[in-house]
């Protein structure tokens, strides 16, 4: 998934980490680098640092010389709104042109600067002061973005520049594209609406930004349950405080039903502040898209993606459903039989079932026991198998580089750079792949800084971490990966490809910046690289022997995952369902919770449980709203490109070079849909879409027979 925030004026970091010139737009290859997989064997990661450690003078977070307390936020933020008030009057007073588009941006890059690196560190740094003070700050700067695109002054600015034809047609596609997004941001938070308008539009847009946030936090908070309500024997697979038993998750992979079913029925129990929000919060984001001329929230976030509008994810949504229907009740059959056979008391499959009887007949079928992949993917060979794979795919390479005193906020991170072979020094990759106290235990990829042009003529590195939840290793061992830890890999580095290679003139549109249905393209289609044995093959050694993985372990391994792989897609299809009922037509006909009640068993078919009232923990509500759709169609686009460009071979430099070209290069400078189309050589439509999806759920005939 993706991190850091999608405000209207799109986010950046604050100063440039140099590296030495090598020609215009170009990088020379540092002497403090060294080869990737070094920098996470064991050694590593017992905190040793690289090359005999940290150089230089103390620096701030990200070498930002600001950030090397928690109340240098302050300070940082403070330039950057003095900047920002400069360029506002700079765009004010400067005639009609491509420069009005380039003051722009860079007032978007000096308030973002502090905003992305903040999204960041709010959820991650393990000092608590540097969290608040972080979350002060995104705060701050997201209201002072909420003002601006009210500024009736400077929108008046774009819009004689986007008035004037003669200066527009001379205007470059991407730097057009720009300006209209620009004029977009200022439309959807009702810049055309009277004062009093346009500060209730402020007013609801920071309110929704706080909601946001105690949502958030909402949806991860444990529920509590006197302990001598469960029966004794179970008690101690919860953490006990005092009388009282601490239910933090679904416990879905527990074998013991009783679990399973305690745990979902209360840590789903509703909560009535949390539905509060909830409910504030989607009548919140009526009110704005209705205020600011849109039927409802989903038509404004649906304006400018792959989908356009929520007819089409309608369509989308019910054709795939339509597809799914019988695949769906087989996978519910099979399920069924197998709890039958290891519970014959109770039978009846129930939601929490759906997650462990899946793996169950995974596990059953393929004899894919985690344990005996593992010693195949430590770390590091995972890290040197993506440098190979993208060396031969695009020519890049990637280098562990060390840091500075204070650039890093956990002595286990570590910094890559991105190098090209002939374009040089790309941008640094900031991994922080290990649990530890108080960080979120997720996947994600943050953009911390977005690449753009200067004004001096040189190239604005992009800046991104990748946040994993590996565990630390046994003293003497590398860390080792499960095939779903190395495949979340692979998806979180096709963020970052993303990023570094989407090397726009405009921040506005670097990198991920893009519609959210097409941003997790790149991602998924790394999922498909990380499936296929011809890569695997290149890296996957035992740790130990060094003995290759066998062929037939990879390709168990992929055909497991078809195992109700159609009831596991149906669940998402009720989620986006959900999502865009949630974000369609208010006020709503019912209850959040009787609305999922309906939808459950219409659209997923499992029942619902009575006193639960899991939206309360659907956490994408907030990054994703009316958006949730994006993985499904992503994943379809990401399955048509694999197939048509790839399949035959996964090394294909011509397809690679295309690829980058046509799909990683504009960022969200061109439409998604034309993006698509260049790759593709074709304009997919809503069948093509549900085609893909149905058609990676068949089973390979060669493997199947020989492992049934």
């Amino acid at each position: 998934m993706l991190g850091g925030c999608r405000r209207a004026l799109p986010a950046a970091l604050g100063r440039v980490l140099q590296g030495r010139a090598a020609g215009p737009g170009r990088r020379a290859v540092s002497t403090s680098w060294c080869p990737v997989g070094s920098a996470f064997d064991a050694k590593q990661q017992q905190q040793q640092p690289l090359r005999g450690g940290a150089a230089g003078r103390e620096t701030g977070l990200f070498g930002v010389p600001e950030l090397s307390c928690p109340e240098g936020f302050q300070e940082a933020q403070d330039k950057a709104l003095h900047e920002s008030e400069q360029l506002v009057q700079k765009a004010c007073s400067t005639p009609p042109g491509p420069e009005t588009v380039r003051i722009f941006d860079q007032l978007s890059d000096s308030l973002c600067r502090v905003a992305d690196l903040a999204d960041f560190v709010k959820v991650a740094h393990p000092d608590f002061a540097f969290r608040e003070a972080a979350e002060e700050a995104c705060r701050n700067i997201g209201t002072v973005v909420e003002k601006l695109n009210t500024d009736v002054e400077l929108c008046q600015s774009l819009r004689r520049l986007l008035a004037d034809e003669s200066v527009t047609s001379s205007l470059d596609p991407e730097t057009r594209r720009v300006a209209e997004l620009f004029m977009f941001d200022f439309e959807i938070s009702g810049i055309h609406l009277d004062e009093e308008k346009r500060e209730k539009a402020v007013d609801l847009n920071v309110r929704i930004l706080d909601l946001c946030n105690e949502f958030l936090i909402g949806t991860h908070l444990p529920n509590k349950i006197d302990k001598h309500v469960l029966p004794e024997h179970i008690r101690y697979n919860f953490i006990a405080e005092g009388n009282y038993l601490q239910v933090a998750g679904l416990h879905a992979d527990c074998p013991d039903d009783l679990v399973r079913e305690a745990a979902y029925k209360i840590f789903l129990h509703s909560n009535a502040q949390q539905l509060s929000r909830l409910e504030e919060l989607l009548a919140s984001r009526n009110s704005l898209a209705q205020l600011v001329g849109y039927e409802t929230f989903a038509h404004r976030a649906l304006q400018g993606t792959m989908a356009k509008n929520p007819e089409t994810v309608r369509q989308f949504l019910e054709k795939l459903s339509d597809q799914l229907s019988k695949r769906t009740q087989k996978d519910f059959e099979m399920m069924t039989k197998m709890k039958m056979k290891l519970n014959p008391q109770n039978s009846t499959l129930m939601p929490w079932d759906h997650p462990y009887y899946s793996g169950v007949l995974r596990a059953e079928r393929y004899n894919i026991d985690p344990g005996l992949y593992c010693p195949f993917f430590s770390l590091g060979a995972c890290m040197e198998g993506l440098n190979s794979l993208f060396s031969q795919l695009l020519g890049i390479s990637l280098y562990a580089e060390q840091t500075k005193r204070g650039e890093i906020w956990s002595e286990d991170v570590r910094k890559l750079a991105v190098v090209h072979e002939t374009e040089g020094l790309l941008g640094y990759i900031y991994c922080d792949f290990f649990q530890r106290p108080d960080k979120p235990h997720q996947d994600c990829h943050f953009t911390v800084r977005g690449g753009r042009l200067r004004e001096n003529g040189e190239y604005q590195l992009p800046v991104v971490v990748l946040m994993l939840s590996l565990p630390h290793s046994a003293r003497g061992a590398p860390t080792l990966l499960s095939p779903g830890m190395m495949e979340n890999l692979f998806h979180e580095m096709g963020h970052a490809m993303h990023s570094m290679l989407g090397r726009t003139r405009y921040q506005h549109v670097t990198g991920t910046r893009c519609p959210t249905d097409f941003a997790e393209v790149p991602s998924i289609l790394m999922e498909y690289f990380a499936n296929d044995y011809r890569v695997v093959n290149q890296f996957a050694r035992h740790y130990k022997t060094g003995q290759p993985l066998p062929k037939n372990m990879v390709s168990r391994l992929c055909e497991s995952k078809k195992v109700c792989a159609a009831a596991d897609m149906q669940l998402q299809v009720f989620y986006a369902v959900l999502d865009q009922i949630y974000h369609g037509k208010h006020p709503l006909k019912k209850s959040t919770t009787e609305i999922l009640k309906e939808t459950q068993e219409k659209v997923y078919g499992l029942p619902y449980v009575p006193n639960t009232a899991w939206q309360l923990r659907f956490s994408h509500l907030v990054g994703y709203g009316a958006k949730y759709y994006s993985y499904l169609m992503s994943r379809a686009v990401a399955s048509m490109v694999w197939k048509q460009c790839f399949a035959q071979n996964p090394f294909d430099r011509a397809m690679g070079e295309r690829y980058r070209r046509e799909m990683l290069a504009h960022g969200g400078g061109k439409e998604p849909i034309l993006m698509v189309q260049g790759m593709l050589q074709k304009s997919p439509s809503v069948e093509d879409f549900v085609d893909a999806l149905v058609s990676d759920l068949d089973h390979d005939f060669e493997t199947f027979i020989m492992d049934s």
